[in-house]
């Protein structure tokens, strides 16, 4: 819902007219990009939820995903204490990055653990990252190599192994069983093109 009391005469535009926009995943979080708009860009923004931009090289406004088809839509914007800097959160069709990468920012620097918060969505999209762009020896690549059947198949052994260990009494054993089945069925859900919003959606839905 638009903020009635929003004008676009609140933010500061560049000399160039531009302002930047970082971009974030709206439910894992996790920053996609950095883009900049005009005042056209961010007013189609606004008016069709989806994220258009101004491209500084092509000197043209654009929507994201008018080729590849990994559109944006968009579920927030805020801008900052400067009124420079916007922030939108979206949720992404595909690949953010036109290097086929979940995220623009894949160059690792300094890396420390993601939140207990986050965890399931980063895993998530780590899993995504796999099947986009496979690794060797990665135990995830295999199973997307083997398909559907093959990973069918582990789901239902993890989910007989938490049975198990539900019947043991093992907390120990517990934990690790249901972290196995959690990861095999992400796994299941990458592979099937099924995005963990959709989880996330229904969940909310039984808080009775």
């Amino acid at each position: 819902m638009l903020n009635k009391d929003f004008a676009i005469e609140d933010l500061v535009f560049n000399h160039d007219g531009l302002i930047p926009v970082v971009v974030q995943d709206v439910f894992s979080n996790a920053v996609l990009m950095l883009a900049y708009m005009n005042q056209e860009a961010l007013l189609k923004t606004i008016k069709e939820k989806q994220a258009y931009y101004y491209s500084r090289k092509r000197q043209r406004l654009w929507k994201k995903g008018e080729t590849s088809g990994h559109v944006q839509r968009v579920y927030g914007l805020d801008y900052d204490c400067d009124a420079d800097t916007l922030l939108m959160k979206v949720k992404q069709t595909g690949v953010a990055c036109h290097k086929n990468k979940v995220s623009c920012f894949h160059h690792s620097i300094l890396s420390n653990e993601p939140s207990r918060e986050d965890i399931l969505a980063t895993l998530y999209s780590l899993i995504k990252e796999r099947k986009i762009n496979p690794k060797a020896d990665s135990y995830t690549n295999y199973l997307f190599d083997k398909g559907l059947d093959k990973i069918l198949k582990k789901v239902g052994e993890e989910s007989s192994e938490v049975i198990i260990a539900s019947k043991n009494k093992s907390e120990s054993e517990m934990v690790y069983e249901i972290s196995d089945l959690f990861y095999h069925i992400l796994v299941l859900m990458v592979n099937e093109n099924l995005e963990l919003d959709a989880i996330f959606e229904e969940l909310s839905k039984r808080r009775k």
